[in-house]
């Protein structure tokens, strides 16, 4: 986008919709999923999956949202593995989190600076508010400006469904919030259907994608089969991981979402949890699986007392690195208007 002198750079929001869109099209040959403000990891893959990825990327930069064909309801379920949850440290940090309730405040604002391959600082603001508003701003200044005019971001049914189900994770079932979690964009991977109805959402999934493409005067894609097995379980991994990273880092001050993701993460199977001191916190360390990822590793940094983001750490398969470093705090809408952050 630095290349495009011609025409205005995109705001926070578009490029990092894009860069959800990018992952969605590297992960899986599916309509766009709109994953908005995800750093994530960059799987490997190849050229093709590439040219699959910079459309979707170019489509999500010229809109304002996205959307996925839900699965059919109705008919067999069919059945979704719900691993046995770790009980230690993540379970117990979850019920710690939640028991100490959430801090005062109307609003969840977190801080991240990301650091890519040039290793120079990108600021970023995400004010998330107990009504579902979201702010955005790469400064304090730019973030005060957007509170003052009332310039929220859409309403995202994203953005509510990650922290619904985080929140059903923290107060009630994990299995129905776990499946809640993986189809909060969409449901193209038939979980919770019979074959037969999968199958037609995963077709379905396949001719939107296409049609996109045609709209842009691009080819589309060859159809692929529906993943099952270790594939499919792959994917609904990372559909996990990455649609709880989002509501950790949108609403991390929330101690009933932060809970909720905690729950969930400790239900992924594979997960590595460690030890470790950052900055003179104490630290868990969360490592997903390189499996649902693509090859790539993904750290996730997290206080061990009271399981705030610290840092994520990413390695892609082709030993490229990104850190992003973040503050969560939780505010009031009357401070932050007023520049008190």
């Amino acid at each position: 986008m630095k290349n495009l002198r011609d025409v205005p750079s995109p705001g926070p929001e578009a490029y990092d919709r894009a860069r959800t869109a990018l992952q969605s099209a590297m992960g899986e040959p599916v309509a766009t999923v709109v994953r908005p403000k995800r750093w994530f990891s960059w799987p490997k893959v190849g050229v093709a999956a590439v040219g699959a990825a910079a459309v979707a990327a170019a489509v999500v930069l010229g809109t304002s949202g996205g959307s996925v064909p839900a699965g059919p309801s109705g008919g067999a379920p069919q059945a979704i593995e719900v691993p046995p949850a770790v009980e230690a440290p993540l379970v117990k940090l979850a019920s710690a989190v939640q028991a100490a309730g959430t801090q005062p405040g109307d609003a969840s604002l977190i801080i991240n600076t990301k650091f890519g391959l040039d290793n120079k600082p990108n600021l970023n603001y995400t004010l998330y508010t107990d009504k579902g508003r979201q702010f955005t701003g790469d400064s304090e200044k730019t973030l005060v400006d957007a509170v003052v005019k009332g310039d929220a971001q859409p309403a995202s049914p994203y953005d509510g469904n990650v922290m619904a189900a985080a929140r059903l994770a923290a107060n009630g079932d994990v299995g129905k919030a776990r499946i809640a979690m993986i189809t909060a964009a969409g449901n193209a991977l038939g979980i919770g259907l019979s074959p037969a109805e999968a199958d037609k959402a995963w077709a379905a999934a396949q001719a939107e994608t296409a049609e996109m493409f045609r709209k842009i005067g691009k080819p589309a894609p060859a159809p692929k089969p529906r993943p099952t097995g270790k594939d499919l379980e792959n994917l609904i991994n990372n559909h996990l991981w990455s649609n709880a990273q989002h509501a950790l880092f949108a609403n991390a001050a929330d101690a009933e979402v932060r809970a909720g993701v905690l729950k969930l993460y400790a239900t992924i199977p594979g997960m590595v949890v460690g030890k470790t001191d950052v900055d003179g916190q104490a630290g868990l360390t969360l490592t997903a699986p390189p499996a649902i990822l693509g090859g790539s590793t993904d750290v996730l940094v997290i206080n061990a007392d009271n399981g705030l983001p610290i840092r994520e750490e990413i390695t892609t398969a082709e030993s490229k690195r990104y850190v992003v470093n973040y503050k969560s705090f939780r505010v009031t809408l009357a401070d932050v208007a007023a520049g008190k952050i």
